[in-house]
């Protein structure tokens, strides 16, 4: 019974997306942060075109800079990746496209940048980063500029529902996907939440961690139409496991060799 009234409540609060907005998403794998690696270094132009020469997609990270530009970089401080110290909100997006990535003599692009690149020829999946000091409409707002008369194939997901509910009101025909994590919180007050956050999300997709996978969550999901993408896939183990219990791997290093 209760199973059911689940059903029932997803099919109202979440209802799947038509087959066609979404069916390009189970046709790729996608390279975690872009094809990285020795010299080469995250969410930077190289990676993203070594990803594309090898036929991948791309995955990537954005945040908002000082000035509302939507930037691709993952941390929230700027100490792993470059020289520099301190929040890479802090910064203007004509400094953080000076700054070289460590690893490399790559810089900081911008997600438009990153965009002109890909070019529609492979799609994009753009990670909305989020914290409890975001604001998450000014943050929307900076990515769905870069986004409008992009054709290309693309979608936006976070961890944040109120990121995928803000494009659902604001830009609807934009794919939209929400990254989920049970990590540790598998009990029912844990299932609760993942489901408000869908029903709040109304998300096109999942983006669940492969630790997590099998789920009885995402199955029910992906029975009823939303595709299931998977992340981080780094061994042929989980290559497999992405392959048997999702749509679509993202995948870096050993995971984007062929699984057993």
């Amino acid at each position: 019974m209760r199973l059911s009234l689940f059903a029932l409540l997803d099919r109202w609060a979440a209802p799947p997306p038509k087959p066609g907005k979404i069916a390009w998403i189970g046709e790729w794998t996608y390279a975690h942060r872009g094809l990285h690696g020795a010299g080469v270094p995250e969410n930077s132009r190289a990676a993203f075109a070594a990803a594309m020469a090898r036929g991948l997609g791309i995955e990537c990270d954005v945040q908002r800079t000082s000035d509302g530009q939507a930037m691709v970089f993952h941390d929230w401080d700027l100490d792993r990746l470059t020289g520099e110290h301190g929040p890479v909100a802090k910064r203007s997006a004509h400094d953080l496209g000076l700054l070289r990535l460590q690893g490399g003599a790559e810089t900081i692009p911008t997600l438009r940048q990153v965009l002109t690149l890909a070019g529609g020829a492979v799609p994009v999946l753009i990670e909305v980063k989020s914290n409890e000091d975001t604001r998450v409409p000014a943050l929307c707002l900076a990515v769905r500029r870069v986004l409008e008369g992009y054709t290309g194939p693309h979608a936006v997901m976070s961890f944040d529902p109120r990121v995928s509910r803000w494009f659902f009101r604001h830009s609807p025909h934009t794919v939209r996907g929400l990254v989920v994590s049970e990590g540790d919180d598998k009990a029912l007050p844990g299932m609760v939440r993942r489901r408000l956050a869908l029903w709040h999300a109304r998300p096109d997709f999942l983006a669940y961690d492969i630790r997590d996978l099998p789920s009885r969550f995402a199955a029910g999901q992906r029975r009823r139409g939303l595709p299931v993408a998977s992340w981080t896939v780094r061994s042929p183990e989980h290559r497999a496991r992405a392959q048997a219990h999702a749509d679509a791997p993202i995948a870096e290093g050993q995971g984007l060799e062929a699984a057993p």
